[in-house]
Formats: structure tokens, sequence, C-alpha cells
């Protein structure tokens, strides 16, 4: 990355007053702020004056130093312009062919393309060179523009997440599915999307969303949650009524099996604390029953409801309480 400090040339020495017309820079100068609505523009020697030095008082500049024979540059510049959109209008994008317009890139002492320079209050901030990833570009415009809020994304999602907390399963779907519509291979998104067709009862769609997942991404830590909670759903999903198993559970308390459905059919039906209960009630009477089936199935509650949700630390601390005691 290079410094301004490593540029050979300021903006007070660019070639720029010359090469405009009589007026240019003052017209352009005036459309050239936040308010004109334009984020992303084409840039001339003698319209960088106003695109650049004069817009960068307003808000910082990025100029992006390009030709049409540069493969990099190519792949550089949907990174740069959707960069740009996610910023929010805290930044502009200016780009400047080189083979047209030489002579600033040349007074900049700009050897090697692409190359972005980014413009504050008149004069050149920060830079680097090469087809960097959107990461180290996001990174970049933060250190020269200051903190970048969520994404459009980013608070589609967080909105959707508060929905499915809610149990508002038909917002969560609809904010989860738009956000799909525009990143089909968004695994927080998709993850999310299925969790509300369980939670609805309709496993066969969440099964489909889930069964499009590349084998390589079903380990990512976004789909381990409705991954095990996809498995509990259909472990449950024929074991009726809890007041059923409860009833028979009076009779009968020292039928594990009974017990550990009972459990199954509690968490189904979201009494989180009670499936604990049962499940950590079997422990206590035989660790070892049905090859530690009990723990097991704790484990796997642990993973479903995610390491924050209160039930997973009060049932960690419930197991710890039981396994060595």
């Amino acid at each position: 990355m290079r410094r301004a400090g490593e540029y050979s040339m300021s903006s007070e020495n660019l070639i720029i007053g010359s090469q405009q017309p009589a007026g240019a820079g003052e017209a352009g100068a005036k459309g050239a702020g936040p308010g004109a609505g334009e984020l992303i523009k084409e840039t001339t020697t003698a319209d960088f004056a106003a695109d650049v030095i004069d817009a960068s008082r307003a808000a910082p500049v990025l100029v992006d130093f390009w030709a049409p024979w540069c493969g990099p540059c190519k792949q550089l510049t949907p990174i740069l312009e959707g960069a740009i959109g996610k910023a929010g209008g805290k930044v502009r994008l200016v780009k400047m062919n080189i083979d047209d317009h030489p002579q600033i890139p040349g007074q900049l002492g700009i050897k090697s393309i692409p190359a972005v320079i980014a413009f504050k209050d008149g004069q050149p901030l920060d830079g680097f060179m090469g087809a960097l990833p959107e990461s180290q570009v996001m990174a970049f415009i933060e250190r020269v523009a200051g903190p970048i809020g969520p994404s459009d994304t980013e608070q589609a999602i967080a909105a959707a997440d508060a929905a499915l907390q809610a149990h508002d399963y038909t917002t969560a779907a609809s904010l989860y599915s738009t956000v799909l519509q525009g990143e089909p291979e968004n695994l927080v998104a998709l993850a999310g999307l299925a969790q509300c067709h369980i939670a609805l009862g309709n496993l066969d769609q969440a099964k489909g969303l889930l069964s499009a997942v590349a084998d390589a991404k079903r380990s990512d830590p976004a789909l381990a949650a409705v991954l095990a909670a996809l498995d509990l759903a259909e472990k449950t999903s024929h074991l009726g009524d809890p007041g059923d198993l409860a009833r028979k559970l009076e009779l009968q308390p020292d039928d594990h099996q009974t017990r550990f459905d009972l459990g199954l059919a509690l968490n189904a039906r979201g009494d989180r604390s009670g499936a604990v209960e049962q499940l950590v009630t079997i422990l206590s009477r035989d660790r070892q029953w049905n090859e530690d089936a009990a723990r097991k199935q704790l484990l796997q509650f642990f993973e479903a409801w995610g390491s924050n949700d209160p039930a997973t630390q009060n049932g960690r601390q419930r197991l710890s309480s039981v396994l060595f005691s």
C-alpha cells in the first residue's frame, strides 16, 4: 500500500488549470459535491479539478487509474463499484483512462495499474495498486472515509433475525428470501429461511433448501444450527402430544424411552428448559442408558439452539453438574 507521502506530486503540482476551458473548474465544482447524485463517474484531464480536487473537499474521492487493455483493472472495477455502493455515499469513485489522459497519472508517478488514489480536502491521501479483494477495498475506504455502517444485506438479515427470534416467521422468511434473490449463495440467509420453514412445520421445504447446498459448504458454521434443528424436527414429527407422554411417564417414571421422547417433544414445542430437565433426569438415573443417548441428545440441542441461548448455557451447567458430581 502506497501512502500519500510516497507519491511524487501533490495536487498543487497537477497540470489541471491549463488543460480546462475557462470557467470549467468553477462550473464543475458547483456540481461535484455529494449533492450531485453521482457516486461513480469517468473524468478527463480537463475535468479533474472539479471531479476530484474540488469534490474531495466535501467527501473523499477515490480515483481509479485504468486502461482498456489491463486485465486486473477489469477485476478491480466491479469490486470498487460494489464497495462504493456499500459505503452509502461517504466516498465517491472517479475513473480515469490513462491511455486517453496520461498527464495526471504521470505527474502522480503512477507506473503500474490498476492504481487507486484517495483524495481528501483537495490532496492525495492514500492509495494502493493491484486488484485487491472486496474486504481489503472496504478496509481502505474506512481508513479514508471513516467507519461505514452495515450494508443493506446486513441490515435485512439483522431485521430477519429479530423477526425469527420474535417468532414472526412470515416476516422473517420474506426478508431472508429478499436477501437470497440478490445473493443466492448467502448461507446465513439460507439457513434463516430454512429455520423459518422448520418452525412452521414445512420440513420438506427446509430439506429442499439445504439439499441444494454444495457438500463443501455444509460444514459452514452458518448451517450447523439449522441442520441440527432439521434433524430434531424429523425425529419429533411422529411423537405426538407431550401431554400423553407425560401421563404415561407418571405411571412408569423409570421408562427412559418415554422420558427421552418427552424431552424431544417439549423441545419441538419450544419448551427448551423442560427438554433439558427430562434428559438430565435420565442422566442422573442411568448415565449409560441407550449408549449415552441422553447426553448426546443434549449436545445436539445445544448445537441447534446456539451457544448464546440461555437454554444452552443453563443446560450445559446442568449437564456438568450431573457428569461431574
